[in-house]
């Protein structure tokens, strides 16, 4: 089907490439060079900034800009981008910022929701099946894992990374990088346990869940330190995918993990 594009929309002319089955609603602004993926819908008064690529069947709803220049005053309009998977859902009046040099670009991937008032800045990764609840405000640099959960109206310090399938109740600032596999909450944010309900909706086995258990204790419920415990689950624990993503994670930390 051929787009449908209200008739007090504005579409630059520079290098908008508009995929089938599009909906383009009233008074929203496609700047240039941007790419919109078949069957996306955008809704009123959305702005889609220049160097934005939207996936399939992505959906913008009032008010959301995706692609806007970053609020970091280094940027002099080089040419970086934003990037959105398929499936993405941006409720009202988010704002999604396009990348700086630092990496040149920002990366929303498939089949994320992000509700309404949401910020995400400069240079931010989100993963996969993503979900961000109203009002989270994210700075530059942010990396989110796969299946995390965010709750409502959570601030996130610059350069913070998420790990896959965590869970972050809402209203706590993040300030440290939270592991995979685990719930937080409490100020400061600290370790509540495992993402049991979570992990168990996503199908892992209760031994996989139990030796992720098994690890946290040895990290956040012993005497050791972070790095004697990490030495600990190395030298006892079997080293399934799971376990080597804790280690990882821990290992690439550079702003250090939550406090247990």
């Amino acid at each position: 089907m051929t787009p449908r594009i209200h008739s007090t929309a504005i579409i630059s002319p520079d290098n908008v490439v508009i995929g089938k089955n599009v909906t383009i609603g009233p008074y929203s602004i496609i700047e240039e060079n941007v790419t919109i993926g078949d069957g996306c819908i955008i809704k009123a008064h959305a702005l889609v900034g220049a160097r934005t690529t939207l996936g399939k069947n992505c959906r913008l709803f009032n008010g959301a800009v995706v692609g806007e220049i970053p609020q970091d005053l280094k940027y002099a309009d080089e040419n970086t981008e934003t990037i959105l998977g398929d499936n993405v859902t941006v409720r009202e009046y988010c704002t999604i910022h396009r990348g700086t040099t630092d990496r040149w670009k920002t990366t929303i991937g498939s089949n994320v929701l992000i509700m309404a008032y949401s910020h995400i800045g400069h240079d931010c990764i989100i993963g996969d099946n993503v979900i961000i609840a109203n009002s989270c405000n994210m700075g530059g640099h942010v990396e989110v894992g796969d299946f995390a959960i965010i709750g409502g109206a959570v601030p996130i310090h610059q350069f913070v990374k998420i790990g896959q399938h965590a869970f972050i109740a809402g209203g706590f600032r993040i300030t440290k990088d939270v592991p995979p596999f685990i719930r937080a909450s409490n100020t400061p944010l600290t370790y509540n346990g495992l993402n049991s309900v979570g992990l168990h909706r996503r199908g892992f086995p209760s031994e996989s869940i139990n030796l992720i258990k098994r690890a946290y204790t040895k990290i956040y419920r012993s005497h050791l330190n972070v790095s004697h415990a990490v030495k600990n689950i190395k030298d006892t624990m079997k080293l399934t995918p799971e376990i080597q993503e804790i280690l990882e994670f821990i290992k690439e930390s550079s702003r250090g993990i939550i406090r247990g």
